[in-house]
């Protein structure tokens, strides 16, 4: 079934305030719903080549950890290692072959912090534990059945909305800029554990950033907070560019307190505050869209290495948000869209049951054109569910 009813109140960024944050590529649930996504892609990649389809597995119960350190100015030590836990269910023996699911998921997650983390040996610096064991029969029979599409393994919602609102995208942009290449190369000392926080009020706008520097780069505490000035002055000057706002006001780091020393700084030997001061959890961390955005409608569902191709608490999310978009951008003249799919356990997950619009049009649009197009979009989004199935194998979408 397939609804679609006009949107009751104002465009989130007409509202009068507005919360939005987003959690950094070296923040510990970014990285634990990173590396468990990985161990998902990498396993499903096996089942293909070795079975001809991708076998039962969700891998999204998983626990980063923290280790410890001892820092100073100029240095330190780690003195234990993170610990990853990698957890929840994955097919370990098919057609009479075992699978080497552990080697595949602590590889799979190495690789993740290889190519994302500059400072992080993964063999020196992360312990893995696999506690993946073999799923229910029931489940598990999900994936015996001849169907074209699997059958949804869970009944779950989700939801997706189009377009960002301007502070969104700023919270958006501002992380991918300082964890950005060009960021990174004039300011190499620091991590890439970044946290943004986005408060707008009316159309003024304060950004609190959290980024730890490396304490192996930072000689003394002047030295610390003289980089800080240099570090924020960018921010500033990159923040001062987004149109739509009468002022932008962003804050670095705010709990440092001069003369405290080390207990008045945010310093890093890794990159990240996994090495000893905070651990993540896989659920906790972005949307699909990349952005925590307190205010709108969000699904509940960890997305971070669910299976691709029957879990519905992945494909339904990222349909939702790939609707919304094509929902907005080919019916003109609209402010938001936002799209609600319900899964039933058992239903090919072409066949939701249930989804539907919420679309706010410009004032004077008449609804019933804009009804029946969006109707169309969803029904052709519906249809072509297998191919998103084969593109999330492929990784093309980021889930968090």
């Amino acid at each position: 079934m397939i609804l679609v009813e006009p949107l009751q109140c104002p465009a989130v960024a007409d509202q009068a305030f507005e919360i939005v944050e987003r959690k950094g590529l070296g923040h510990p649930d970014s990285m634990c719903d990173a590396m468990l996504e990985e161990v998902s892609l990498q396993l499903s990649r096996y089942y293909l080549e070795e079975f001809g389809a991708v076998l039962h597995h969700n891998i999204d119960k998983g626990l980063l950890t923290a280790g410890s350190t001892e820092k100073w100015f100029g240095g330190g030590r780690i003195l234990k290692p993170m610990e990853l836990t990698i957890g929840d269910r994955a097919t370990v023996l098919a057609k009479g072959k075992r699978i080497p699911v552990n080697e595949i998921a602590t590889t799979a997650a190495k690789d993740w912090l290889r190519g994302h983390m500059r400072f992080v040996d993964p063999e020196r610096h992360l312990d893995c534990r696999v506690v993946l064991s073999p799923g229910s029969e029931e489940l598990t029979d999900i994936f015996a059945r001849s169907e074209a599409l699997r059958c949804a393994n869970d009944s779950s919602a989700a939801v997706g909305y189009y377009p960002l609102s301007p502070t969104e995208q700023a919270v958006l942009d501002l992380e991918r800029y300082v964890n950005g290449v060009d960021f990174k190369t004039r300011f190499p000392d620091t991590g890439e554990d970044v946290k943004v926080m986005g408060v707008r009020r009316g159309r003024q706008v304060d950004f609190t950033v959290a980024m730890p520097l490396l304490a192996l780069q930072v000689a003394s505490e002047g030295s610390y907070f003289e980089r800080k000035r240099m570090l924020l002055a960018d921010l500033q000057h990159y923040a001062a560019r987004w149109p739509g706002f009468e002022a932008v006001r962003v804050r670095l780091n705010a709990l440092d307190v001069p003369g405290r020393g080390l207990g008045g700084v945010y310093l890093s030997l890794l990159g990240t505050s996994a090495e000893d001061a905070d651990s993540g959890q896989v659920g906790r961390g972005n949307r699909v869209n990349g952005l925590i955005p307190v205010g709108r409608p969000i699904g509940t569902e960890a997305v971070a290495g669910k299976n691709p191709v029957s879990h519905v608490g992945k494909i339904y999310n990222v349909l939702a948000h790939q609707a919304a978009r094509a929902i907005y951008e080919q019916i003109p003249a609209l402010q938001e869209v936002y799209v609600f799919l319900v899964s039933r356990i058992g239903m090919p997950v072409d066949r939701p049951q249930m989804m539907a619009a919420r679309i706010l049009p410009a004032p004077g649009q008449p609804f019933d054109m804009v009804s029946r197009t969006a109707r169309t979009i969803l029904e052709d989004a519906l249809a072509k569910v297998g191919r998103l199935c084969g593109e999330l194998i492929e990784g093309k979408y980021p889930v968090c």
